[in-house]
């Protein structure tokens, strides 16, 4: 069987997947694709580690320090397989740290996107600048043109107008 979806379908489909209000069909192609697919296996092992995982909450004030202390490391990607893997069960566990690397994520995404507008606002006023100078420099070359040859005629004008006193004398 060829499989038919893509990753974002199937997390459009994987909590329909989970309460097993799929087709027969789409059932077999999301299985599928998560058995082709690892990153989608991995969000939905995660999402299934979700729920078996009880409610009440055995961490420590101990534990939520070290896990704010590692959330940027975490975020980007500097810790070791081992501390990724306790970061990630911890926020399993706990709520609240889950709230809080959800913010910071989001945090990071809108950081980067006003970054990437402000890359762009800035290139496009550097090229307008740079536009608005070349031709500035271009009126300048045509003034300083215009100007020579005005000189230059009027040289030549006088030129002849000498020539002309100078033989009718």
């Amino acid at each position: 069987m060829k499989n038919k979806l893509n990753c974002r379908q199937v997390a459009a489909l994987i909590n329909f997947y989970n309460e097993g209000c799929l087709t027969d069909l789409l059932t077999k192609y999301v299985e599928e694709h998560l058995d082709n697919c690892p990153e989608c296996r991995e969000k939905y092992f995660f999402q299934n580690i979700e729920e078996i995982v009880p409610e009440e909450n055995s961490y420590t004030d101990e534990q939520y320090e070290n896990f704010l202390n590692n959330l940027s490391p975490y975020i980007d990607n500097e810790l070791s397989d081992a501390e990724n893997i306790k970061i990630k069960k911890y926020v399993i566990q706990n709520p609240k740290a889950r709230k809080v690397l959800e913010d910071m994520y989001i945090f990071k995404k809108n950081l980067h996107l006003a970054h990437e507008k402000t890359k762009t606002d800035f290139k496009s006023d550097l090229s307008k600048d740079i536009i608005n100078k070349i031709f500035d420099k271009q009126k300048a070359n045509k003034h300083y043109f215009y100007k020579l040859a005005a000189a230059f005629f009027v040289t030549v004008i006088f030129l002849i107008t000498g020539l002309f006193k100078f033989l009718h004398l």
